[in-house]
C-alpha cells in the first residue's frame, strides 16, 4: 500500500533548497552496504556520526555496520546464556539518534519523497509510535528539513519525550501505556483529514518491512559469518510495528531450516491468545497484529515476563560483579552497560528460550537485535529501584541466575500448523478492517508472492533514491509514478 492510507499534515517551516545543499541519503543498498558509498562521503559521514549528529550527511550511517564495514555485533557467551549455542545480538544503538528505528522511519520518508506523496515546503510528518520511530521520525525529518509531529502515549520514559524535542519534534500525547497504541493510531486517523499532513505508518506501511528485510535480514545473515557453523537456527524479535520480523522472511531465503519467534510480553499476550494486558516493555507488544507483519513466516510465539526485561536492564547497567560470579568476563560485562533497553533484554530472553526449546547445541546460532541503548532508559531504572526499595547484591546475583541462566522454554506456542495461521490471519483482519483496509486486501497477505513482490520493490527504490539526490527538490515530484 503506498501513502493513500497515511494521514498528513501542516506547512514545512523550514524548506530543502536543493539536494547538493541537503543530501538526500542513502538508498537500500547502500544501506545494507555503506561501503558502496563513495569514498569520501563515507568518510565525512563516519566523522559526523560522533561529531554532528544534526549534520544532514548523518543519513548515509543508517545502516548496521560500524566504520569498518562490519557488522555492530555481540556474540553472548555460555557463561551468560546458559547455552551451547551462540546468541548473537545486532546493536541498534549505533544508528544516527540512537535506535535501528531510525532505519523504516528514514525509508518511509525517503519512499514517499520519492514517489511525489511527500513534497518538502508542502507537507509536515507525523510519526505515530511509542518511542524509538518517533525519535527517528523527529531525527530524520530534522535533518530533512521537515517540521514533525510525534504522537504516541503518555506513559512512556521522560527520555524519550526528551530525545524528540531535541531533534525539534512536536508531541500529541494519548492516554494510556505501551500497550494503548492502538490510540495513536487512531489520533492518527482522525489528524489525516487535513491533507496537508503526511503519516509515516509504521504499523502499515511498507517500507519498514523493506528496511529490514533487505537491511536488517541481510545484515543478520553476514552477522553469523564465522560463527558457529555460520548458519541461523533460530531468530527471535519482539514486535512492536513489526518491522524487525521481516528480517525472518530474509533469513529464510539463506537458511530455509531457520525458525522466527515472536517475543510478546506474557501480560499482553495479543499473538498467542488475544490477550490484550497491560505490561511496561517500551517498543513492543501493542495489543494488535501490526498490517505489515508476515505470519506465514512466524513459527513460534514465545511470552517474555515485563518483570524480567527490567530487571534484565539493572542486571546489566549495575550487574557487573554478578556477571562476573556467573562467569562472564569482566571486561565483556563492563561492555554491556550501555548497549541494552528493555526490548533489547526481552529479545535476549526469547533468543534464549528458543535455542532451548529448539535443543540448539554448539555451532548453532540464534540472532536476535538490541533496538536501542540504555541512554533513554533512567528513569526506568529509578522507578525500578524506588519499587524495590533495597537492592542488595545478592537480589542481582540471584536475578542473573534465574533470568538468564535459568530462562526456561515454558510459554512457548507452535504456529506452523495452519489452524494456528488462521489465529492470526483472523486477528489481523479484526484489527484492520476498522482502519479501511478490505477483507479482499488483507486475503492477499496469506500468500508469501504478496511478501515477495513489496520486497521487490527495493530494486525499483534504490534506482529511484540514487536518482533523485541528484535533482533540486522542486524537481522531486517529478520523479513520482503513478500510483
Amino acid at each position: 500500500m503506498p501513502f493513500e492510507t497515511a494521514p498528513s499534515w501542516g506547512r514545512s517551516k523550514r524548506k530543502v533548497k536543493s539536494m547538493t545543499q541537503i543530501p538526500l541519503g542513502p538508498n537500500y543498498d547502500e544501506m545494507l552496504g555503506p561501503g558502496l558509498l563513495a569514498k569520501d562521503l563515507r568518510a565525512r559521514a563516519v566523522a559526523a556520526l560522533t561529531q554532528d549528529e544534526l549534520d544532514p550527511i548523518n543519513l548515509f550511517n543508517i545502516t548496521w555496520k560500524d566504520a569498518s564495514n562490519q557488522v555492530r555485533k555481540l556474540v553472548l557467551p555460555p557463561a551468560l546464556t546458559g547455552i551451547d549455542a551462540n546468541v548473537v545480538v545486532l546493536l541498534g544503538c549505533g544508528f544516527p539518534s540512537g535506535s535501528h528505528k531510525v532505519g523504516p522511519a528514514y525509508s518511509t520518508l525517503i519512499e514517499g519523497l520519492v514517489d511525489g506523496e511527500i513534497v518538502p515546503g508542502e507537507h509536515t510528518i507525523l510519526g505515530p509510535s511509542t518511542g524509538n520511530f518517533g525519535i527517528g521520525t523527529a531525527y530524520v525529518c530534522r535533518l530533512l528539513g521537515f517540521r514533525a509531529i510525534v504522537i504516541m502515549p503518555d506513559t512512556m520514559s521522560k527520555e524519550r519525550y526528551a530525545r524528540i524535542r531535541k531533534y525539534g519534534g512536536e508531541l500529541e500525547l494519548t492516554p494510556g501505556s505501551e500497550s494503548d497504541v492502538i490510540l495513536t493510531l487512531e489520533k492518527t486517523r482522525e489528524l489525516m483529514k487535513n491533507p496537508k499532513y503526511k503519516a509515516l505508518a509504521q504499523f502499515e506501511l511498507f517500507p519498514n518491512y523493506r528496511f529490514h528485510r533487505h537491511v536488517t535480514g541481510n545484515s543478520a545473515i553476514e552477522a553469523v559469518s564465522g560463527v558457529g557453523n555460520g548458519r541461523i537456527a533460530g531468530f527471535a524479535s519482539a514486535p512492536g510495528s513489526a518491522g524487525t520480523l521481516a528480517a525472518g522472511d530474509q533469513i529464510k531465503v539463506a537458511f530455509p531450516e531457520a525458525k522466527i519467534a515472536a517475543l510478546e510480553p506474557y501480560e499482553c499476550s495479543t499473538l498467542a491468545n488475544g490477550g490484550r494486558g497491560q505490561h511496561r516493555i517500551e517498543g513492543i507488544g501493542d495489543k494488535m497484529i501490526a498490517l505489515i507483519h508476515n505470519v506465514l513466516s512466524t513459527d513460534f510465539v514465545i511470552l517474555i515476563k515485563d518483570e524480567e526485561t527490567l530487571q534484565g536492564v539493572k542486571i546489566f547497567h549495575d550487574g557487573v560483579d554478578s556477571l562476573v560470579k556467573i562467569g562472564v568476563a569482566r571486561g565483556f560485562a563492563l561492555g554491556l552497560r550501555d548497549l541494552f533497553g528493555p526490548s533489547g533484554i526481552c529479545n535476549v530472553i526469547g533468543a534464549i528460550k528458543l535455542a532451548k526449546h529448539l535443543r540448539l547445541g554448539p555451532g548453532d546460532n540464534v540472532v536476535t537485535v538490541a533496538t536501542d541503548g540504555f541512554d533513554r532508559y533512567n528513569s526506568v531504572l529509578d522507578d525500578l529501584n524506588r519499587r524495590y526499595l533495597e537492592l542488595t547484591p545478592t537480589v542481582l546475583d540471584r536475578w542473573a541466575h534465574d533470568i538468564l541462566l535459568g530462562a526456561a522454554d515454558d510459554h512457548v506456542f507452535d504456529f506452523r500448523k495452519p489452524a494456528a495461521k488462521e489465529q492470526l490471519f483472523a486477528q489481523k483482519e479484526s484489527d484492520w478492517i476498522k482502519f479501511g483496509y478490505t477483507r479482499q486486501f488483507l486475503d492477499t497477505m496469506r500468500h508469501q508472492d504478496f511478501w515477495d513482490a513489496q520486497y521487490a520493490k527495493v530494486r525499483d527504490y534504490n534506482r529511484k533514491i540514487s536518482a533523485a539526490r541528484s535533482l533540486p527538490a522542486k524537481e522531486l515530484e517529478a520523479c513520482s509514478t503513478s500510483r
